[in-house]
């Protein structure tokens, strides 16, 4: 039967956030428990359950690594019913595993869908990420620029000086000397251990998160994440792979990139209109972590369509035995 190419994003969209909300319910248990392998399991056996009861015919384009690597939700696996509109698929069925077995903020579980061949099949490397959210004039800030520079350029089009800004980044070794940079501008930085889905996410609500801008290097599968969520809630996002080596270039070949040095916007990474689920396993400030109560267990979601730039926040309560 020949895969249709109807994609109709609000008939799915539900159907998105029932996947995410299997995912976290399903690592509830392992919150704080050490154990980060064991939470992303439960968390990846749950998704694909879900995923597998819907009508699309889907490929993972964005996943768990390559099919050796991974015997879940790897790269190239189809999934759902196979009768329905063929998709894309960007998932990470718990961002921030480390953040769940310690029970830190802002661990996710998160999954964007968009028509067939509408996302770019980043390899696993990294990339160097720049993002800001929505009212801003394109190319305000660019990965060109030194991290003071896009301080002062996004100081001035939000109309404050350096130290009504927020800088979110990865704290890792690699980023010291962006630090101590975005430091010496009177910039504020917000520092996260992981997860940074959400730290780009982040800009797109500044009222709301207190983070008005992303900066640094982080895996590229989750920058094209973020690009379908920016896509929903506004914002930008620049994005250029970065190789440590020759085997990580002919990852990079074999997903079908050709020109190594090129700078990606949001629309080159997701070209077409996308739904994007995220709920939120533990606690953090975009959606609340998974409640426990006696008899019920309730998670929030975060569930938008770029197509409408609907944005809703659901809260699903369900009982337990």
């Amino acid at each position: 039967m020949p895969v249709s190419t109807d994609f109709n994003d609000r008939a799915l969209s539900l159907g998105l956030a029932r996947v995410s909300e299997a995912a976290a319910i399903a690592c509830a248990p392992l919150i704080g428990r050490g154990n980060e392998k064991a939470a992303d399991q439960a968390a990846v056996d749950a998704m694909r359950r879900q995923l597998n009861k819907l009508d699309i015919a889907g490929v993972v384009v964005i996943g768990e690594g390559e099919r050796d690597e991974a015997p879940m939700l790897f790269i190239g696996e189809e999934v759902g019913t196979g009768n329905g509109p063929g998709v894309d698929i960007a998932l990470d069925p718990l961002e921030g595993t480390t953040l769940t077995a310690k029970d830190m903020p802002n661990a996710l579980a998160v999954i964007a869908m968009g028509p067939r061949g509408s996302m770019l099949h980043a390899p696993d490397v990294y990339m160097d990420k720049l993002a800001i959210g929505p009212g801003y004039a394109e190319g305000v800030v660019t990965l060109d620029m030194s991290p003071s520079e896009r301080v002062a350029a996004l100081a001035a089009a939000k109309g404050c000086d350096a130290t009504g800004i927020m800088v979110c980044v990865l704290e890792r070794p690699r980023h010291e000397q962006i630090i101590e940079e975005i430091r010496s501008t009177g910039a504020a930085i917000r520092l996260i251990t992981d997860g940074d889905v959400a730290g780009v996410m982040h800009c797109a609500e500044p009222t709301k998160t207190g983070v008005d801008m992303y900066m640094g290097s982080g895996g590229a599968p989750e920058g094209v994440l973020a690009a379908a969520a920016l896509k929903c809630m506004g914002g930008q996002i620049l994005g250029r792979l970065t190789f440590r080596n020759d085997d990580e270039r002919g990852r990079a070949a074999k997903a079908g990139i050709t020109n190594f040095d090129r700078i990606y916007t949001r629309d080159e990474m997701v070209t077409q209109d996308v739904i994007f689920a995220a709920t939120g396993v533990t606690d953090g400030n975009l959606v609340s972590g998974i409640k426990r109560e006696v008899g019920f267990i309730t998670a929030e979601t975060i569930l938008m369509r770029s197509k409408t730039g609907s944005v809703r926040r659901m809260h699903y309560r369900n009982p337990v035995g």
